[in-house]
């Protein structure tokens, strides 16, 4: 038995059915820069618009912290959201709640669809105001959470309305957390996990966690230079959060005692200053110059990485290995992420990635596809994968424990 209820469990047919989203896209001029959110959360949309629902979406948009700022406004959004509905009229209401919101509202018909202002307008969203939250709640019938992105943030749109209404996932919240669990709670043995980034201070909990659920766990980008400073290697002039030596040896320590191999560089590509196309060598990690700098993993430590990954049963990827923006220090990325996404077509690996560095690393190799799930959730994965409780996720299991 599930954990939460899903679109299958609604009745949705001529009921109001608020729609918790993620609509915070990037915009240029009034245009979509990427609109991969609003096609992510699509199906949901119209499954409820297919079976009569009449399709109230929710949605924040930037940080206006309570207040009403024009150029923050979900207006804009809602050609775009049209369109990719296929055509789909959608109206739009200037507010989230109260007279306007209700007007827009009711003039819904079975199938139709409204968007309705910016939620972090009010303060009370943030703070997860009962008030705020009831006052959303009274839009709707039903409400299906569909932001797995968000639902690390308490707020009355996420959490909130939950309380007040029948709650369901949405599609793209249930196979978010299919994927999540089937890569770390129920995970096909040997579990991989590639870490990367700039730094390990970001990432402690995350970590640590990983170390007692995964077999093999690869570091890379500059946080690798930290492990390396922890173990007495001179990394020269490479980024290092040298004063996390202590934090550095502790989760290296704890994944000795859990079973898990931990996958560090053995040679580097390092340069002297980092700009496109500038002079660089391939060092042992031991041999690494007193003024270099070490920007991308060396091919002998890619080789590993992928070996590990061809062993692997199930993976998931957080992070760059190298300095990615700056070819050629995506090299290592980009060999790794091919390995990855080869098992995965092959049918042998289950991969999940996420991270806004890790969707923009992979789709820079050219492989976003290939990999069995790639999230667009920054935060929230992170916490799911820190081991932490995402409150958008749990006021849904409280609501099915109800049901």
């Amino acid at each position: 038995m599930s954990a939460f209820s899903n679109l299958d469990d609604l009745d949705v047919s001529g009921k109001k059915v608020l729609v918790r989203v993620d609509l915070n896209v990037p915009l240029s001029e009034g245009g979509v820069r990427d609109a991969s959110r609003i096609e992510s959360v699509a199906p949901t949309l119209v499954e409820l618009a297919e079976n009569g629902a009449r399709v109230i979406v929710l949605s924040h948009f930037g940080r206006p912290k309570g207040r009403a700022v024009p150029a923050m406004s979900l207006e804009p959004i809602a050609p775009h959201l049209s369109a990719t509905l296929g055509g789909r009229a959608v109206a739009f209401a200037p507010d989230c709640i109260g007279a306007e919101a209700r007007a827009v509202v009711e003039g819904l018909n079975d199938g139709e669809v409204a968007l309705l202002e910016n939620t972090r307008f009010h303060a009370g969203e943030e703070a997860n105001d009962g008030t705020f939250s009831a006052a959303l709640a009274e839009l709707g019938e039903l409400f299906v959470n569909d932001a797995f992105s968000a639902a690390h943030r308490a707020h009355a749109s996420t959490t909130g309305v939950a309380a007040h209404l029948p709650a369901a996932a949405g599609r793209l919240m249930e196979g978010e957390l299919a994927a999540l669990e089937s890569v770390l709670l129920t995970p096909e043995r040997p579990v991989m996990a590639v870490v990367g980034g700039a730094k390990v201070s970001t990432k402690i909990d995350l970590l640590a966690n990983l170390v007692e659920r995964v077999d093999v766990l690869a570091i890379g980008g500059a946080m690798a230079n930290t492990f390396l400073h922890a173990k007495g290697v001179d990394v020269g002039k490479s980024l290092a959060e040298k004063e996390l030596h202590e934090t550095a040896k502790s989760v290296s320590d704890k994944a000795a005692q859990c079973g898990c191999r931990l996958l560090l560089p053995g040679d580097g590509v390092v340069t002297r200053e980092f700009v496109s196309g500038a002079a660089r060598e391939i060092c042992a990690i031991d041999a690494i110059p007193e003024d270099g700098m070490i920007l991308d993993l060396g091919p002998k430590t890619v080789a590993a990485i992928g070996d590990a990954i061809g062993a692997a049963r199930s993976l998931v990827w957080n992070g760059p290995l190298g300095a990615f923006e700056i070819a050629p220090f995506d090299a290592a990325t980009n060999a790794a992420a091919r390995a990855a996404a080869t098992c995965t077509q092959d049918g042998g690996l289950l991969s999940v990635a996420g991270g806004g560095d890790t969707v923009a690393a992979l789709r820079n190799a050219g492989v976003t596809a290939d990999f069995s799930y790639v999230s667009m959730a920054g935060g929230a994965f992170l916490e799911w994968l820190e081991g932490k409780a995402l409150p958008g996720v749990e006021a849904l299991k409280d609501q099915h424990k109800k049901r």
